[in-house]
């Protein structure tokens, strides 16, 4: 399992240098123990708005919400254990209609994050 300070450092490596993103900053990091910690990360959007990155890592679990809003949340996915429905269960995603949707996710934070900023564009 990756260590909380390298996945904030490849999850910031990849949210500076994208042309969407203006100012990134770490918001919270706890580690509860080497196989335990969390992660926050916010970047403020050139139009306006702002990213949130989320994840909680419990012994290679990993517990995500990326999030793309304004003073409402807009876009948002995440693996919540709450829509066993969906075919991607428990990965999903919800709309600016607040709709909820199959999600592309698969669990890697570095993967994740490339396919939410592309769908963010």
């Amino acid at each position: 399992m990756i260590s909380s300070s390298a996945l904030l450092g490849n999850l910031v490596a990849i949210l500076q240098p994208h042309p969407c993103c203006e100012k990134v900053i770490a918001i919270e990091t706890r580690e509860f123990s080497p196989d335990q910690y969390m992660i926050k990360i916010r970047a403020d959007l050139k139009t306006g708005k702002k990213f949130q990155v989320r994840l909680y890592c419990n012994h290679g679990h990993i517990d995500y919400a990326y999030q793309l809003f304004s003073d409402v949340p807009l876009l948002r996915w995440d693996n919540k254990e709450e829509f066993c429905s969906i075919s991607t269960y428990p990965h999903h995603h919800h709309d600016e209609m607040g709709n909820i949707k199959p999600s592309p996710l698969v669990g890697d934070p570095i993967a994740d994050l490339k396919v939410v900023l592309a769908e963010t564009e």
